[in-house]
This record gives structure tokens, sequence and C-alpha cells, in this order.
């Protein structure tokens, strides 16, 4: 009979006893309160705005982590997808894969995916972008912060992640503040945006 010698029962412990304490340092910044922390939690709330009570368009641009310029212009008449992620952002990887379902289902209806990168560097948000599957494009917004103040004082993008719905007016239609937990919800506010056009 095999037996296991006690050092070999101690680093089993040991091991065992590691896997249960160790966490994912972003995964413990994502459920931190701390207010020094570089995460800032979203509140995880959904906001639709009536169409009477959207305002004026929302222009903004960019350049992609491919090195193309983009601009609200670009999409005049289309349903637009934003959604404000970086790497290294734990709810920006959940949601990842159910964006790029909706980018999917809805691209085939002309409905455009952007995502708009807070803070990594081209190489970063492209590996991101394969790592996951993510075939959209994104703005490289770290520098200077251009997209997001677009929509400073209108329906801000003050956590990450954030999605817009953007109606065919370059309006805010809706605003998911945190980790997608219903793409159905993001694909019911989609139909009723585009049959607004």
């Amino acid at each position: 009979m095999n037996r296991l010698t006690p050092v070999a029962l101690i680093a089993v412990a040991v091991s065992l006893a590691l896997a249960g304490c160790t966490s994912d340092s972003l995964a413990t910044d994502y459920n931190s309160s701390d207010a020094n922390t570089n995460y800032v939690s979203p509140d995880g709330t959904t906001k639709t705005i009536a169409v009477a009570d959207r305002g004026a368009p929302v222009t903004w641009s960019g350049t992609t982590d491919r090195g193309d310029a983009v601009s609200s212009s670009d999409y005049a008449g289309k349903v637009v997808v934003l959604n404000f992620w970086y790497a290294s952002c734990p709810p920006c990887r959940a949601e990842a894969a159910s964006l790029e379902k909706l980018n999917t289902s809805y691209s085939p209806q002309g409905v455009a995916f952007i995502g708009v990168n807070v803070q990594d560097t081209g190489p970063t948000a492209r590996s991101f972008e394969k790592a996951h599957g993510v075939t959209y494009p994104s703005i490289l917004d770290a520098d200077d912060g251009a997209v997001k103040l677009a929509f400073a004082g209108k329906i801000s993008p003050t956590a990450v992640p954030t999605t817009l719905i953007i109606d065919a007016k370059g309006r805010v239609a809706a605003r998911f503040s945190g980790l997608i937990t219903s793409p159905s919800l993001v694909a019911t506010i989609l139909d009723a945006t585009l049959a607004e056009k």
C-alpha cells in the first residue's frame, strides 16, 4: 500500500491552503471598497433616456488600436454601441464574450460596436481583443480621454466598464454602468432603438 510521507502530507496541505487563500489581485480590487485603488466600481444600473429627453447629438473622435481615425460622423444614421473598457479590468473581461455575441447578432442590422479603451496601448488592446475573440475596433482614449470627455455632462461613462447605446441621431439612448449581466436587456434596448429610425 502506498502511504504518503509526513513531508508529502504537509506539502499537500500547504498547497491546498494556499490555493484557497490566493486570489487574483484584479478581482480583489474589483470587490474592494478601498478608495485608494485604481478601480472605480460602477453601480450596476441601466439608464434609458426617452427620445424627447436625449438632447443634442454627441460628437466624438479618436484613433483605433488598428491606427484608423474614426468619428461620430462616420456612423451618422446608425445605432452605435460604445463600450468603455481596459484590459486588466475584471468585469471588462467577463463581459467581452457577451458583447461580441451581441455584435455578431446586430452588425447585420447596421449596429456598430466600438470599444473605447481608457487605459491601454494599442498592442495591449489588440492582445486582449485576440484573447477574448473581440472583432470590433477600439478607440485608444488613454492619452487625452477625448471620447470620454465628449459625454461629460450628458450621461457620462464615469466608471469602467460602461456601455452606451447611441441612437441613429447620435444621442445617448441608454447607459449600462458596470458589467453587462443581461445581454437580453441590451438586445431589447437595441431593438427599441433600431425601431426609432
